[in-house]
Order: C-alpha cells, then structure tokens, then sequence
C-alpha cells in the first residue's frame, strides 16, 4: 500500500491520483490538508472517500508532523507551491509536485535553498516532455539526422484560453503570469530535447483581447450579452470553470507573449504564445533546424516531419495520444511511482521545475523591464544529494 499526504487537493491533483492508481492498486490517500473537505470528498467521489477516509488538517505543518507518509503530492494555488514544498524537502519525504514550482523570485530562491539542503525525491509535474511525440522528437533529435540544433521556433496558440480570465487563474497574484502558467511547460520539453543551459532572455507582452469596462466582479450569468463569444456557463461541480467576464476591469493576465532564449553554444528560441487562438488555429509544437535537416512537430495533430536538407527526402509520422496531456499525464503518473521504488530513469525533477520557473520569472521581468536578462545556472545534485553550497 502506498500511503499519500495531499496538500492542496486540487482539480488537478485529483486526476494525477486518479493516474497512480492504475499503477498502484493499493494507493491510499491517508491524509489531506485542505481549506474546504466536503469539495475534497466530492473530489474524490464516494466510492474513494469512503474506502481512503482520509484524515483532514487545516495546517501542512500538522500533517506532516503526525502522519506516516510515503510521499506528498502538493497541488495548491500556485502562489503556495513553493512554500508547501520547503516543508516536505525539510522532512525528506518524498514529493510530487504541480507547476510552476515557484511564482516570485523570493519564494523561487527559497525553494532552491531547500533543494540543496535536501535529499527527497522530487517529480515536477511537467507531462509533457513524457508524452509520446516529445519522446519520439528527442530520439530522432539525438540520433543526429537532424544534425546538432542551431534555432529553435516554438509556438503554443492555446484554443481553450478563456480559462485564464473566466476563472481564479485571471488573478495575477496567483497565477505569476502566464508565462509562468503555459511557457514553463515549454520551456521545460524544449530543454528536455536538446540539452544546454539557458543563459539569456528578452520577452515582450501584450494585453489587447481580454480587457474592458464592464464592472469588476461581472459574471457571464449576470450579464446581458447574450451572444457574447466569451459566454460561459459557471459549474458548481468544481470541475468546470468559473463564469467571470473576460472584458472586466479587473481580468488579469496578458493576452499574448514572446520570449527569445539564448543558450551558452550561442544558440536561441524563439517562443510565442496566445490565448485567444480557438478551433482548429490551436498550435502547440516547435521546429527544430539543424544544419543537416529540420524537424517540426505539433501536438495537437500528433504529427512529426523532418525535412532533410541535402537530400530530396522528408519522414512523416503520425501518433496517437490518448489521455490528459497528449498522454503525458500517465507517463508521468507512472515515472512517480517509479521513483518512489528507486527504479526511474531522469525525469522532471525540482531541478528542471527550478529552471523553468526561473526562465519563466526572468521572462515576466523582462515583458516588465523592457530589458534582456541574465538566467544564473540552476544545479543540483544528482541522486537526491545535496548539491555543494
């Protein structure tokens, strides 16, 4: 039997348990710390409740201290990630937890303090870069057929991106800007494939769909505009969204933004992301250009193509995906279970959480600052010791 702690049980969490438990027959939520237990129990349904019948606590710091965990999975409000998880590090649980790990630089560099002092095995939840296509991407990049990889163009067109702005992810405090919300999914899969270490960025915003004047705190159910292409119908369930106006004076978030990341060989990204695209203009992939020949592939087609440039000959593959994140959210769910049995192979762990988030902070600041920015290396030490101080 597997005994899990939860801190946050979250929408989120629920599915990723939901996951493990079809590696782990025997999982059990033994303890939650959460603000609002009957959504938890609804959460879980009533079948789950009633066999997990966990134990509930208002504080981390209760739960951690009196119960007998395997390991922790923590899916809070972002702006909580990186709190909750320097209490788990400075236990040695074990830990999954939810990106972006940290949403402010402050939280970031207590995080990675504790990383470095700590010796729990930690999985980020960045499915992605375990998705089938990602997989797939990074065997062809490695083989080299492509050659080494020059340029990088990544685009992420987000059809489903009312999210943002109808329901608490509108709420800038707590999201840390989008960036951090989507790009740091990116910017982690796009490492994932071609290695480095990112040392310079410049990034840009704009916010020009998803802004008005209609008064703060409308709601889609008391508005007027019935033909409004924004219209969404609240779900009380807790697993839909919220029915906030995206055109109010208080809808957060940028609308669009880009990045350029530049890598110590000299090599740079481009990243751009949006999230007012829908239907079929949803976009989420890169190309990859190497001198040899160029790779592009998008997830939402499953599709992978590599153009050979010396040659009169392209390769064409077509996947299928099947599940939460273009099946990345069972590999994943599987890659945690095997690291709690010490049998995983690398994967997304706080040191690529630790990198992203910070890519993704010095990306805000520089949309903020209009200013090209340092990225300091993130490392830690293998194997769940510490790195040297």
């Amino acid at each position: 039997m597997m005994r899990l702690g939860v801190i946050g049980y979250g929408f989120r969490i629920s599915l990723m348990i939901r996951e493990m438990e079809a590696f782990v027959p025997g999982l059990h939520v033994a303890a939650v710390t959460d603000v609002d237990p009957v959504q938890v129990r609804h959460r879980m349904g009533p079948l789950a409740a009633a066999k997990w019948d966990p134990r509930f606590y208002a504080q981390a710091d209760d739960m951690l201290e009196r119960e007998q965990l395997d390991a922790v999975l923590i899916g809070t409000r972002c702006s909580l990630h990186a709190e909750m998880a320097v209490k788990v590090l400075a236990r040695g649980i074990p830990l999954f937890l939810e990106k972006p790990v940290a949403t402010q630089m402050a939280d970031w560099t207590r995080l990675y303090e504790a990383a470095r002092q700590s010796a729990s095995p930690v999985v980020v939840s960045f499915p992605l870069r375990m998705s089938g296509i990602v997989q797939l991407v990074k065997e062809i990049v490695d083989s080299g057929k492509i050659g080494t990889v020059e340029h990088v163009q990544a685009v992420n067109n987000v059809p489903y991106g009312g999210v943002y702005f109808h329901d608490w992810y509108r709420d800038e405090q707590e999201t840390g800007g989008l960036f951090l919300q989507k790009a740091t999914h990116d910017f982690d899969y796009i490492h994932h494939i071609i290695g480095g270490t990112p040392v310079r960025i410049g990034a840009m915003t704009s916010k020009r769909v998803f802004r008005g004047d209609k008064p703060a705190g409308l709601r889609c159910s008391a508005c007027e505009e019935a033909d409004c292409a924004e219209r969404v119908t609240a779900d009380d369930s807790g697993f839909g969204i919220q029915d906030y106006c995206c055109f109010a004076r208080d809808t957060g978030n940028e609308d669009s933004g880009s990045a350029m990341l530049m890598y110590d060989s000299g090599m740079h990204v481009s990243y751009s992301q949006n999230f007012f695209a829908r239907r079929g203009a949803a976009r989420r992939g890169a190309r990859l250009l190497g001198y040899k020949g160029t790779l592009e592939f998008d997830f939402y087609t499953q599709t992978v193509r590599v153009d050979l440039h010396h040659t009169p000959q392209v390769e064409t593959y077509q996947l299928e995906a099947n599940g939460r994140h273009f099946g990345g959210d069972a590999a994943l769910a599987g890659h945690f279970v095997e690291r709690l049995a010490g049998q995983a192979a690398a994967g997304p762990d706080l040191e690529a959480g630790l990198r992203s988030a910070l890519i993704c902070l010095k990306a805000r600041e520089s949309a903020e600052t209009s200013a090209f920015l340092e990225i300091e290396p993130v490392t830690l030490a293998l194997n769940g010791e510490p790195a040297p101080s």
